[in-house]
């Protein structure tokens, strides 16, 4: 897991660099991605070569690497404002759901349900990651919330500094909201299958994040916004009830 998030982390702050050129970070964003081909070749160069031990032995994809760094790229592809329901999707899918899909591995999960449940817990944790973080991604000229809710709301012209400070901002929030509890449930339902594998850890994210919406839900998002933290208190009764008795 160490490897995962570090080759994670590794291509979101290239895609994070602001103060990069565009071209400059697509160019850093193909040399992991060519750099992970020829992991996958035997030919594992000094940038990916700390992910081959992990590969060989849970078995890991290329293509859910390959994913991650497709999400990066649609970042650093000039800011996102305001994509369609499936740009979002899409993207969702890429820089979580492609964690995930590596993570299952990882927990010892068969493919079918493991995949089934990066490709719901990934959306769920991404969507309410999104509706956290709204203020953040505007000041980087950012904004995650899909178009079709924007237009309803009249909003999908503005600026995403603009969009956010707008009362209508919240019934948007809220589309948002609802299409993460979607993907929890999903999720819930998948673990009330009790399938093979380590499930402590997408529980617990599971049960972190949807705490989060749900507390992010009772105080809205009309601005202005307090970007929403557990109490600590809270995190250790999480982590004792689905992080340690599972």
């Amino acid at each position: 897991m160490y490897a995962i998030y570090s080759f994670c982390r590794a291509v979101d702050d290239i895609a994070d660099d602001v103060g990069a050129a565009d071209f400059g970070r697509i160019a850093d964003l193909q040399s992991w991605r060519d750099g992970t081909a020829a992991l996958f070749h035997n030919e594992p160069t000094e940038k990916t070569a700390f992910l081959e031990p992990a590969v060989r032995r849970f078995g890991l994809r290329e293509q859910d690497f390959l994913s991650v760094i497709d999400g990066m790229e649609m970042d650093a592809q000039g800011a996102m404002v305001a994509p369609d329901l499936a740009t979002l999707d899409r993207y969702c899918d890429c820089v979580a759901s492609a964690v995930g899909r590596l993570s299952i591995k990882v927990f010892g999960m068969d493919e079918e349900p493991g995949f089934a449940l990066a490709h719901h817990l990934g959306r769920a944790l991404q969507l309410t990651n999104i509706l956290r973080d709204l203020d953040e991604d505007a000041e980087l000229g950012r904004l995650y919330l899909p178009r079709e809710f924007l237009e309803t709301a009249s909003l999908a012209g503005e600026t995403p500094g603009r969009a956010i400070a707008n009362p209508a901002i919240d019934p948007v929030c809220r589309g948002v909201a609802e299409l993460a509890e979607r993907r929890y449930r999903e999720a819930e339902k998948i673990f009330q299958t009790r399938p093979r594998g380590d499930l402590r850890p997408p529980r617990l994210m599971g049960a972190v994040y949807g705490v989060m919406l749900s507390r992010m839900k009772k105080q809205g998002w009309t601005p202005p916004r307090q970007r929403m933290r557990l109490p600590k208190p809270m995190l250790i009764w999480l982590v004792l009830r689905h992080g340690l008795a599972g």
